[in-house]
């Protein structure tokens, strides 16, 4: 596959000699990058995280919170006295990020993108600022094989279902999930069909265009269809009753921080969604990872 090739490139290229002297105050912004500080073993570096750094739970509800990634405050960064702020592609606002580095603090901006390649690339960056190169290399060496291991599987199953993700379903209409998304990433790396690949973006779905997609399955975040009442209420909404997978009562609830992260757990939670969306085939597990389960 093209995509374990350049990521193989990434690993080896990137990963470099450590700094001489590791921070020791860490600030980080957004759920995949908190993740990988502590799949690198770091996370007693850290002094504050944000609203979406939900894993491991046990850990990242303890520390104070700077509130939501994208609606950061200057004043609440600067006043931790961090030595580093590890920024995830939606930490903003953009003017915020500077101010807090024109004022000293130290800021590694992560490259956006929903690829195995981008994954990989913000674990090395994250390793680098952390002086924890050789975890990283190991982390970025397990997510490579483990990646091959799924697409080697999917590579022998002759069907691919069209999938639709919803988000924000029953607030107006629901917003169906396009490329250059988190949910396009993990759709294709599990092995579906993106049904609402015709938009970039999220953007609202109508009866028609929901006709148009023909989807076989939808998925949703778990908070979602809690916040609509129900799978029952969601295979019930208007803008979904002519597609096949509502006949067919196909709804696959996600846990968000896990299967959209992009983080250290991808692989396994490629490796999850893929057994869902074909359900005849058998998948061997894959290894456990220290980094695959709450520590």
């Amino acid at each position: 596959m093209r995509f374990l090739f350049v990521a193989c490139l990434t690993v080896l290229v990137s990963v470099s000699a450590g700094q001489a002297d590791a921070p020791k105050r860490v600030l980080s912004v957004g759920g995949a990058v908190t993740e990988t500080v502590y799949a690198l073993g770091a996370g007693d570096s850290l002094v504050a995280v944000d609203q979406t750094s939900l894993y491991p739970w046990e850990k990242t509800h303890l520390l104070p919170n700077v509130g939501y990634v994208r609606a950061l405050a200057a004043e609440g960064l600067l006043s931790l006295k961090a030595e580093i702020l590890l920024a995830g592609p939606e930490a903003g606002p953009p003017a915020i990020l500077d101010q807090v580095e024109m004022a000293g603090l130290r800021v590694v901006r992560l490259p956006d993108g929903y690829t195995p390649d981008k994954a990989i690339e913000r674990i090395v960056l994250i390793g680098k600022a952390l002086d924890r190169d050789t975890e990283a290399k190991e982390i970025t060496t397990a997510l490579i094989a483990d990646l091959a291991s799924v697409q080697k599987e999917l590579a022998t199953i002759k069907s691919h279902p069209r999938v639709l993700f919803l988000l924000q379903a029953g607030r107006g209409a629901p917003m169906a999930g396009g490329t250059n998304t988190a949910a396009d990433g993990i759709i294709v790396l599990a092995g579906g069909i993106n049904a609402a690949s015709d938009i970039r973006g999220y953007k609202p779905l109508s009866p028609e265009a929901a006709i148009i997609a023909k989807p076989d399955i939808i998925i949703m975040m778990k908070q979602s269809v809690d916040a609509i009442g129900g799978a029952d209420k969601v295979l019930a909404l208007t803008e979904l009753a002519e597609t096949p997978a509502v006949r067919n009562g196909k709804l696959i609830v996600i846990d968000g921080v896990y299967a959209l992260g992009f983080g250290p757990r991808l692989a396994h939670a490629a490796h999850d969604l893929a057994a869902e969306f074909h359900p005849e085939h058998k998948f061997p597990p894959l290894p456990d990872r220290a980094w695959t389960k709450a520590q």
